[in-house]
């Protein structure tokens, strides 16, 4: 598959992933009280609701917190009212950085991010800076279960999708956007268990860090804007290596 293997990165991730579970849910309860509050809490009536309850189960939500999740949005309880905002911006020797933010308080949110990127050797850029590097893409990570290349293959250009890899028994699929949910939908009704499941921003370049120093801010600034409550998704070109490759 063109790019860059997402599930090297989920790798890499997945021990603090599992020790976070609370953080993850906050993120994902955020954008369905959003998604609610606008278009309503029937999942039938709304797509991006769909969506979400997916990527909530793909992510191990359980099914209690999803609907509380539902109901306090729909029922008028939660008053918290939502903004999203992009930041845009370079970390260490130009590393181009997108931040999708969900907050109640811009001015907190925007000056959290500004520094983040000031302590560990980025700037915050305008709108629009390194964007124009990436492109929106469906990414869906799923176990092998043991099936061969070729049952894969068929499996997932039957379902729609774009592009393929396989490795270390994961399968990392591509799909155009406006494919995605169908394809998502279409290899569950197969059997396939999915790992994650996302629109995601691919950069069509990567750029390597090479210094240890750099490599050390980059990780810092990775691991304090995902750590931020109101840090929805952090997309970037890192060429970030593979654990073997670090020792």
């Amino acid at each position: 598959m063109s790019g860059h293997s997402k599930w090297n990165n989920i790798k890499r991730k997945k021990e603090a992933t599992d020790g976070a579970k609370a953080k993850i849910f906050t993120k994902i309860g955020r954008e369905i009280t959003v998604c609610v509050k606008e278009g309503g809490a029937d999942p039938n009536n709304t797509a991006k609701l769909r969506d979400l309850i997916a990527k909530a189960k793909a992510n191990n939500v359980p099914n209690d917190n999803i609907d509380r999740v539902i109901k306090k949005a729909a029922g008028g309880a939660d008053k918290t009212n939502y903004e999203a905002n992009v930041y845009e911006g370079y970390g260490p020797n130009g590393v181009a950085v997108i931040v999708e933010t969900l907050t109640d308080n811009k001015n907190r949110t925007a000056g959290d991010v500004r520094h983040y990127f000031d302590k560990f050797g980025g700037n915050l850029g305008t709108t629009g800076c390194v964007s124009f590097m990436f492109s929106s893409k469906g990414i869906i990570v799923a176990e092998a279960d043991g099936k061969d290349e070729d049952t894969v293959m068929e499996d997932v250009f039957d379902a729609g999708a774009s592009d393929f890899t396989m490795e270390d028994d994961m399968i990392e699929i591509e799909t155009e956007p406006a494919d995605f949910a169908a394809v998502r939908d279409a290899l569950t009704d197969k059997g396939y268990k999915l790992v994650s499941a996302d629109i995601e921003m691919i950069p069509a370049t990567y750029t390597e860090l090479t210094d240890e120093d750099s490599i050390k801010k980059m990780n810092l600034l990775l691991e304090h804007l995902e750590d931020n409550d109101d840090v929805q998704k952090v997309y970037h070109n890192w060429d970030m290596p593979d654990e073997e490759d670090e020792d």
